[in-house]
């Protein structure tokens, strides 16, 4: 009997997914019948190509080198599924997106109508993480993210880049008075984040000439948060051009130290796996967030 792309899928899907919980859930089988699949996939191959111990799985010598086909031969399908949707110039299928609160907000859900209008094939899923998610762990297809990239395993298309700023309400302004200088933001509010501490690197010299790094007054791990605390007058915070757009051009925040700041631009990229060959549904959406935000970077 040959090997199935379905007994495939399975094998792969619990490798990538350290289980044979996770993987029933990412490829819509009950935990037994995954667990039957697998069996059935080694009876065939007369090999065993999985270690089951308490605790974990192990891929066996000759797991690992059926792992490798069974990849390629799954991404050579899809590819050649996808391909089939480009000629139509119709992509189809879930569409699994990942990107911080702010950049959610701000920018994606803002375009979802009309990409949705120009691709009604694609279902999208959009998710918000305020860390940085395992893209195969949660499933996703592409994210967004913002500052510099450290998983190699992973390919990034550059979007652009959005500039820093410090901003404050006109009321808190009015009540505590507008800073001079970098050492003058001791006697203010400031609002940071949690985490990243990176982050509270304020793009202003200190008085040592060195980049100066705030201790924050009130914090949180969302930017989108810190945005809300600087509307309702609650301190000076440092966010990027692409939340706070709309804020300035409405006279809600103003810039503080203009003159001072340093022009510190967050790199912009949209990343996915970098062994799968680019699905037309990913390309699709990426391309209509570079052709259809305006906002600027």
């Amino acid at each position: 009997m040959k090997t199935t792309l379905d007994e495939m899928q399975a094998f792969v899907a619990v490798v990538e997914t350290g289980s044979i919980t996770a993987a029933a859930e990412r490829i819509g089988l009950t935990i037994s019948a995954t667990s039957r699949t697998l069996a059935r996939l080694e009876d065939k191959l007369a090999t065993t190509l999985l270690r089951r111990t308490t605790r974990r799985l192990e891929l066996t010598e000759e797991g690992a080198a059926f792992l490798a086909s069974a990849q390629g031969i799954l991404a050579a399908v899809g590819q050649a599924e996808e391909q089939m949707a480009a000629r139509r110039l119709r992509p189809v299928g879930r569409l699994r997106v990942d990107a911080a609160t702010p950049f959610m907000l701000h920018v994606l859900v803002p375009l979802a109508e009309s990409f949705r209008q120009q691709y009604p094939e694609v279902q999208l899923e959009l998710h918000s993480n305020e860390g940085i998610v395992d893209l195969i762990e949660q499933r996703t297809d592409v994210a967004f993210r913002i500052g510099a990239l450290k998983d190699s395993t992973l390919h990034a298309r550059p979007l652009g880049s959005s500039r820093i700023r410090l901003l404050a309400s006109p009321a808190y302004l009015a009540h505590h008075g507008t800073p001079a200088d970098a050492a003058a933001l001791a006697g203010h509010s400031l609002l940071g984040f949690s985490q990243p501490e990176s982050l509270n690197q304020w793009p202003l010299r200190g008085a040592d000439g060195t980049p100066l790094h705030i201790t924050p007054s009130v914090a949180s791990s969302s930017g989108e948060t810190l945005r809300h605390l600087a509307l309702a007058g609650n301190g000076i915070v440092c966010l990027s051009d692409f939340m706070t757009a709309a804020d300035r051009e409405a006279g809600q925040l103003l810039e503080v130290l203009a003159e001072q700041v340093l022009e510190v631009r967050q790199p912009i990229s949209a990343v996915y796996y970098r062994n799968t060959a680019l699905a037309a549904r990913i390309l699709c959406f990426v391309d209509h967030v570079v052709a259809r935000w305006r906002g600027g970077w």
